[in-house]
C-alpha cells in the first residue's frame, strides 16, 4: 500500500500517466471517423423500413377488404347483369353516382351496381307497398281515383328515394369530418414541423382520430396508401379532396400539392389553414343557433301559446260564467 502511494505520488509516474492519456486521446481522434457509421444511411434506411411496414399494414388491410368483396361478388353478379343488359349506366349519370357514392363512403364496383339496381327497382316497391296498403289493408278510406294517385306518388317516391339517402348520407359524413378536421390539421402541423414525412405525419394523425372519427381516419388511410402507390402523388391528394368534397379539404390538399411542387413551406400554410377551419366551424355554429328561433315559432305557436292562453284567461272566464 505504501508503495502504491509513493507511486501514484511521483510527479515523473504522474507526467508519464498524462502523456499516455494525451496520446491515446490523440489516436482516438484521429481514427474514430473511420470507425464511424453513414447516420444518414442508417436513418434513410429507418425510414424506408418503417414506410414498408406501412405498405404491408395497408396490403393486408386491402387484402382483407378484397376477401370480402369476393364473397360479396356472386350476390352481385344477377345486379350486374341487370344493369348492364338495361344499360342504366347510360340512362343515368354514371359518373356522378359513383362520385356521390364515394363521398358518402360506399367504395368499389358493388355499391354502384346496387345503386343503379334501386333506381330503377325502388319506385315498383313502393308503388306495390302503397297498393297494399291502400288495397288489401284499406287503412285508408280514398276513392279509385285517390287510391290511383296514391300509387303514383308512391312510385314518384321510389325513383327519388335512393338519392334522397345518398345524397343524406354524405352530409352527414361531411358534417363528421369537418367536425374533427381542425384538430387534425394541429396534430398534422405538429407532426410535420416534428420532421416526419407527410406519409408517416397522414398515418399519425389518422391512428390518433381515429376512436372519434373513423371516417376521417378513413380517408386519411387511404390516401396515405395511394401516396406509396401512384405514380403521381398529386393524384392522392386530389383524390382525398373528391372523396370529401368539402372546401377545407381543398383548400389543405392545393396547399400540400404546391408545397411538393414549389418547395414552400409547409407549417405554415397548414397553420392557417387550420385557423380558418377552426373559424368556419365555429361559423357553423353560429349559423345553426341563429336559425334556431324562427324553427322555433310554429312549435310555440302550435303548444305554448294556447296552454298560456288557458292558462291566463281560464281563471277570468270562469270567474264570468259564475257571475251569469
Amino acid at each position: 500500500m505504501e508503495d502504491f502511494v509513493n507511486t501514484a505520488t511521483d510527479r515523473q509516474f504522474q507526467i508519464a500517466l498524462l502523456v499516455a492519456l494525451a496520446a491515446a486521446a490523440t489516436v482516438f481522434t484521429v481514427l474514430e471517423p473511420f470507425f464511424k457509421g453513414d447516420r444518414l444511411k442508417e436513418r434513410m434506411k429507418s425510414v424506408a423500413t418503417y414506410r414498408e411496414t406501412l405498405r404491408q399494414q395497408q396490403r393486408d388491410s386491402f387484402a382483407r377488404k378484397g376477401q370480402a368483396k369476393l364473397r360479396a361478388a356472386t350476390a352481385t353478379g344477377m345486379l350486374r347483369e341487370i344493369v348492364e343488359n338495361l344499360k342504366l349506366f347510360e340512362v343515368f349519370d354514371a359518373a356522378d353516382a359513383r362520385k356521390k357514392l364515394v363521398m358518402a363512403g360506399f367504395r368499389g364496383p358493388r355499391p354502384v351496381f346496387i345503386f343503379m339496381a334501386a333506381r330503377i327497382g325502388m319506385p315498383f316497391v313502393f308503388a306495390i307497398g302503397c297498393w297494399i296498403y291502400v288495397y288489401l289493408l284499406k287503412a285508408i278510406e280514398l276513392d279509385s281515383f285517390g287510391k290511383l294517385c296514391a300509387i303514383f306518388l308512391a312510385f314518384g317516391a321510389g325513383f327519388y328515394a335512393p338519392n334522397v339517402y345518398i345524397n343524406n348520407t354524405v352530409k352527414k359524413r361531411q358534417q363528421k369530418i369537418q367536425l374533427a378536421w381542425p384538430d387534425s390539421l394541429d396534430l398534422l402541423l405538429i407532426c410535420v414541423e416534428s420532421g416526419m414525412s407527410i406519409e408517416a405525419a397522414l398515418q399519425k394523425v389518422s391512428e390518433e382520430v381515429g376512436p372519434n372519427s373513423p371516417e376521417l381516419a378513413e380517408e386519411l388511410g387511404l390516401t396515405t396508401a395511394e401516396l406509396s402507390y401512384l405514380q403521381e402523388r398529386k393524384q392522392a391528394y386530389v383524390n382525398l379532396a373528391e372523396r370529401t368534397g368539402l372546401d377545407g379539404v381543398k383548400g389543405v390538399t392545393t396547399a400540400l400539392i404546391q408545397s411538393e411542387k414549389y418547395g414552400t413551406p409547409l407549417g405554415q400554410s397548414l397553420r392557417v389553414m387550420a385557423q380558418e377551419n377552426r373559424e368556419l366551424r365555429m361559423q357553423e355554429a353560429e349559423k345553426k343557433a341563429a336559425a334556431l328561433p324562427p324553427k322555433l315559432t310554429v312549435p310555440m305557436i302550435g303548444f305554448f301559446l294556447p296552454v298560456l292562453f288557458a292558462v291566463i284567461l281560464g281563471p277570468a272566464i270562469m270567474g264570468v260564467m259564475n257571475l251569469k
